[in-house]
């Protein structure tokens, strides 16, 4: 039996399947997180990072916050990329002040230590989170799952902690190409289940975040960043065709149009240094996702609204979702969100801003 008047589509969720929308959707990275007092308040009652991304109510609280405050047409999943290194029992931590401790893994010895034997168990409780937030969300909002792309994730666990060079990775890959492998591999297929549970739970798209993609030369980009990707999408497409697959291969820079040409993904967000031309041209082909420049957020005033305002011009009123180049900042005045908000649903776009 059909539906007559079938229900419309989400905002976000239809620009990612290349309809035209009145509006332009938009959602921002860390969204949720330190900026807003009442993630605080629920950050304190949870005890530490890693409780709170592992709490479902907790987590389910502060993934709506920002919907609540400034009614974003995506809410994202709150967790972290490295609940994946968590669930493959590697030691975990989050320090105040430094960010993720990981027992760094530097050979074959290191690989053998992690027992992934609990994976589905240990990222229960994200799935769990899913399912609150698909009651607790209004129809019109997009859930949006994610995950790091294996050679962040990767990375970190060699290094044991954030880094400016990566020097443990890139050596471990270089001296000892086939361990590095088999880890890489190894974050590869977990990767897959990890997101397919999430799919299974109810997100409505997914994002693959590679923080760390520009740190790699020509050909280790290739076998390290696009290859597990194009791994990742055809398992996901494959199992999942109607679902939107969003990539984030961070300062790729001008490894940007290798990425896109070998990897399929429905969507592409942009770091702030891709050229608004270079986005212009990369619509033809993908949905374009991002490129604010989060210290623009955290500085407002009159150059931020002239940035947002010259996008949306330029961009249209199709195949482009709002975002920033990378998440907001700690420091961020909250108001200086509403005030993107509130320029993003003010501005129509009409026939006079497409020809622009």
């Amino acid at each position: 039996m059909s539906i007559a008047n079938p229900p419309p589509l989400q905002p976000m969720l239809a620009r990612l399947m290349g309809e035209t929308t009145e509006k332009t959707p938009f959602w921002l990275m860390r969204q949720a997180g330190r900026y807003l007092p009442e993630y605080q308040a629920v950050r304190q009652k949870a005890g530490g990072f890693l409780e709170l991304c592992l709490n479902p109510d907790l987590a389910s609280q502060v993934t709506l916050q920002p919907i609540e405050r400034f009614d974003m047409d995506g809410a994202i999943l709150f967790s972290d990329i490295l609940i994946l290194a968590y669930g493959l029992g590697q030691n975990l931590r989050f320090d105040e002040g430094i960010g993720p401790i990981l027992t760094p893994i530097r050979d074959l010895s290191g690989i053998h230590a992690l027992n992934h034997s609990g994976f589905e168990s240990k990222i229960a409780p994200v799935l769990e989170t899913i399912k609150n937030l698909k009651r607790a969300l209004t129809p019109s909002k997009t859930l949006i799952g994610f995950a790091g792309a294996p050679w962040t994730v990767t990375s970190y666990m060699i290094e044991g902690k954030t880094s400016r060079d990566f020097r443990h990775s890139k050596q471990f890959a270089f001296t000892q190409p086939d361990q590095f492998q088999i880890l890489l591999d190894m974050v590869t297929d977990h990767t897959i289940i990890y997101l397919t549970r999430q799919i299974e739970a109810g997100v409505d798209c997914v994002q693959i975040f590679d923080s760390w993609a520009g740190m790699l030369d020509e050909e280790s980009f290739t076998h390290f960043v696009i290859k597990p990707t194009q791994k990742i999408i055809s398992a996901l497409k494959t199992r999942f065709p109607a679902c939107p697959i969003i990539c984030f291969p961070r300062h790729a820079g001008l490894l940007l149009e290798n990425f896109c040409q070998a990897c399929p993904a429905d969507a592409i967000n942009l770091d702030p240094s891709v050229p608004l031309d270079v986005a212009l041209k990369l619509k033809e082909t993908h949905i374009v996702q991002g490129n604010l420049d989060p210290i623009r957020l955290l500085s407002g005033g009159p150059d931020l609204e002239k940035t947002i305002l010259r996008w949306l011009d330029k961009m249209g009123n199709n195949r482009y979702i709002f975002n920033l180049g990378h998440g907001i900042l700690p420091e961020t005045p909250p108001e200086h969100v509403t005030r993107l908000a509130k320029v993003i649903k003010d501005h129509g776009i009409g026939n006079d801003a497409l020809s622009k």
